[in-house]
């Protein structure tokens, strides 16, 4: 297994996003124009001749009738977010609007009319799983775990009565697309002797609040891929084949995790209720750390790494099976792009730029 980390790391290299560059404050964000100035594309001669090739040795394939729009132009198509809420269902598809799953987390929030107060929240269903305590309890009152990104905050034992509290508390003061990083409000330092495996202590005035609490999720990233048959028969085909793919091409480097995986780094790879454009199926949306490894430093700087959140959100489109394999090797691990033209949009922290 020590080979196959090593074997890993080796492919993180230098990344756009290695070293820390001093942004004064949102305001300094820009709209990148086009996909290659938002995010890097690969360079053979850099990454080598295999960032110019799809996978060789991928079997699967998509169905014959699996028909994409290949016409329209990808880039800068979505609109911007400033957060992006997980919930966790335990389920691959849902009812065709997941406002509408009865007694439901999404329910709360959109038929609630809650809102936060940094901007625009992007609300998905998603098949993480759900707590034990979720079948002990009647609809309407089942605590479950949401994901906050780019966070990368997880947040424990939610019911629809306490998403007011999830909102208010939670995803209103925390980071977002176009916190810079560096300038995150609020970062609660740790100790070295505290164990970074350990959720982060509320503050005294958090106790008394809400009864809900957070811990730090432990992925280097995730990819998102929706799965959501009822709003598009292609999704529901599509999201099984590359999540083979995915796993297929992280394992070998012992980078695949699951939820309950509490070993620092490796990526997350979820199924995601309804993003839009799905006649430019498959849609990947990948959120990253700048540092693979910021746990392996000593505890205090772990800490404040961790705290960073995801350093870029990279949505792409028309996404095939061969794709995963780059994805993963150019994408995931270096934060670059090996085909521009499937760039739906996205956002890049540390350098301060975004698609919208």
């Amino acid at each position: 297994m020590q080979a196959l980390w090593r074997r890993g790391t080796s492919l993180f290299g230098s990344t756009p996003s290695d070293s820390p560059k001093e942004i004064g404050s949102v305001e300094d964000f820009r709209t990148a124009p086009t996909p290659d100035t938002l995010f890097t594309k690969v360079d053979p001669s850099i990454d080598g001749e295999e960032c110019l090739h799809d996978c060789a040795s991928c079997t699967v394939r998509y169905p014959a009738k699996f028909e994409v729009d290949y016409e329209d132009t990808l880039y800068s198509n979505v609109t911007g977010w400033a957060t992006h809420l997980l919930v966790a269902t335990g389920k691959t598809d849902w009812v065709r609007d997941v406002a509408d799953e009865q007694g439901s987390v999404m329910e709360a929030i959109e038929k609630g009319g809650l809102e936060p107060s940094n901007g625009k929240l992007k609300l998905s269903a998603s098949n993480m799983p759900v707590p034990d305590e979720y079948h002990h309890h009647d609809s309407g009152k089942q605590p479950t775990t949401v994901l906050l990104l780019p966070s990368f905050t997880i947040v424990d034992h939610v019911t629809p009565a306490l998403a007011p509290d999830l909102i208010k508390y939670f995803v209103s003061p925390a980071p977002t697309t176009t916190t810079p990083l560096g300038a995150l409000p609020g970062a609660i330092e740790q100790s070295a002797s505290e164990d970074q495996s350990q959720p982060l202590p509320p503050s005294p005035d958090l106790l008394s609040l809400t009864p809900l609490r957070s811990r730090p999720c432990s992925h280097a990233a995730v990819i998102l891929l929706c799965s959501q048959r009822t709003r598009d028969a292609r999704c529901g085909q599509s999201a099984p084949l590359l999540r083979k793919e995915f796993e297929r091409h992280l394992r070998p480097l012992g980078l695949y995790r699951d939820l309950d995986d509490e070993r620092p780094g490796g990526v997350g790879v979820y199924f995601i209720s309804h993003v839009g454009g799905h006649k430019y199926s498959a849609n990947v949306i990948v959120y990253r750390r700048r540092d693979f490894e910021w746990h392996r430093g000593d505890k205090q700087e772990a800490s404040a790494k961790g705290e960073e959140g995801a350093a870029q959100g990279i949505w792409l489109a028309r996404v095939r099976p061969e794709d995963c394999e780059n994805i993963v090797r150019y994408t995931v691990l270096k934060g670059k792009v090996v085909k521009p033209e499937q760039i739906r949009g996205g956002f890049d922290r540390e350098r301060g730029v975004m698609s919208w």
